[in-house]
């Protein structure tokens, strides 16, 4: 059954033009309450049961519960509402601005991962006139592309709960059943400031955080040995060096810098205390040089995950596919609904591979197969 396309165009425009940039850093840093408030209007014309649950104390962060009928069991249709920073001046359009050509759907989060929802909402439109027999839950959660808040604020609350949960991350519709885990860490280095004609006068923290950068080169090329895992595409851990600061002008002597990395732990390396050995390894240079250092995490980390690849999602998936479930590298919200006891799986329109970058798109292509997908898998768990 073909569907509409218009209105998923104009409804991704609006949650497009709604922004939410969530970032560890403040100056990046929004809330998602406007996106939630959006779509809890919609589905609430539908005949959704609507709740909005707080993530943050000023209520700027919120994740929406949107259930349709009752019960135990059922199916969660699971996304997160906020976009990572953008670089506005190497984007072709106004990223904040969905903008059509080439039979593609330009925007921030048009990919990841605000064009999920008005796909999903699409393919529940089929069901509205139908009794089900157990719920249809769509969720959209606040944080996920920094903190995870808004996910680890459901399993403290203990739900939602259903029998299965997709998480509608962009995988270009094929099922993935295993990711690896992410930590977020900073490492600041206290040296001295001085005069910079007396290197003597201090302790340049620069200087010492070019030892720190040559031992996590090192750490990096030992986890790569250690713990390969050919499951995954990057069949190792990564370690990415994000960004650094230090110093504050060219004749003083920088006395601190900061450096923010992320790991992405494979799940053997994620129980190995990866951590623990970084952390020896940092106070060894810490002793040699008489700098200050300090290893802290940006935000919790994010656990590896993996489903049963006998397990009836995953085989249902598979079928309606054609692909088998594999792993990816990228972390998702799918380790915190599997911990409420939901088999999960991470399958949704639109390629990683176009994420976090300037003129992020979502082929037009991907909306009728990915909403015929969704429609199969709430008839399964639903009807």
């Amino acid at each position: 059954m073909s569907t509409d396309h218009s209105r998923i165009i104009r409804q991704l425009g609006e949650l497009i033009r709604t922004p939410s940039v969530s970032s560890t850093d403040p100056a990046w840093d929004q809330g998602n309450r406007a996106v939630v408030e959006l779509l809890a209007a919609w589905l609430q014309d539908m005949g959704f049961a609507v709740e909005l649950m707080p993530v943050s104390a000023d209520g700027r962060k919120a994740n929406l519960i949107a259930t349709l009928g009752s019960g135990p069991g059922g199916l969660v249709l699971a996304g997160h509402t906020d976009t990572v920073p953008f670089d506005e001046g190497r984007w072709r359009s106004d990223p904040l601005r969905l903008s059509e050509r080439d039979q593609r759907l330009y925007g921030l989060g048009s990919t990841d991962m605000k064009g999920f929802f008005p796909v999903a909402l699409a393919a529940a439109e089929a069901f509205l006139e139908q009794p089900l027999r157990q719920p249809l839950i769509i969720l959209a959660t606040a944080d996920e592309e920094s903190s995870m808040d808004g996910a680890r604020a459901l399993v403290a609350a203990g739900r939602p709960r259903a029998r299965a949960a997709i998480v509608g991350e962009p995988t270009s519709l094929a099922p993935i059943r295993l990711h690896k885990g992410i930590m977020m860490e900073a490492i600041r280095v206290s040296g001295r400031s001085g005069h910079s004609s007396n290197p003597d006068l201090g302790l340049n923290a620069l200087d010492v955080m070019q030892e720190v950068l040559g031992e996590l080169m090192t750490f990096r090329s030992g986890l790569r040995q250690r713990f390969g895992n050919s499951r995954f595409e990057v069949a190792w851990p990564t370690l990415n060096l994000g960004c650094i600061h230090g110093g504050d002008n060219p004749n003083r002597i920088c006395g601190s810098c900061e450096l923010h990395f992320d790991l992405r732990l494979t799940p053997d390396a994620a129980e190995a205390g990866v951590r623990e050995e970084l952390e020896q390894r940092l106070q060894a240079i810490a002793q040699r040089s008489g700098a200050g250092l300090e290893l802290r995490p940006l935000v919790e980390p994010v656990p590896p995950f993996e489903q049963s690849a006998s397990s009836e999602l995953v085989r249902l998936a598979e079928t309606l596919t054609g692909h088998t479930a594999t792993a990816a590298g990228f972390a998702t919200e799918a380790p915190f609904f599997h911990a409420l006891g939901m088999e999960t799986i991470v399958m949704g329109p639109g390629s990683i591979n176009l994420a976090h970058q300037p003129d992020e798109y979502l082929e037009l292509a991907q909306i009728q197969p990915a909403i015929d997908l969704l429609r199969q898998c709430i008839a399964r768990y639903c009807l």
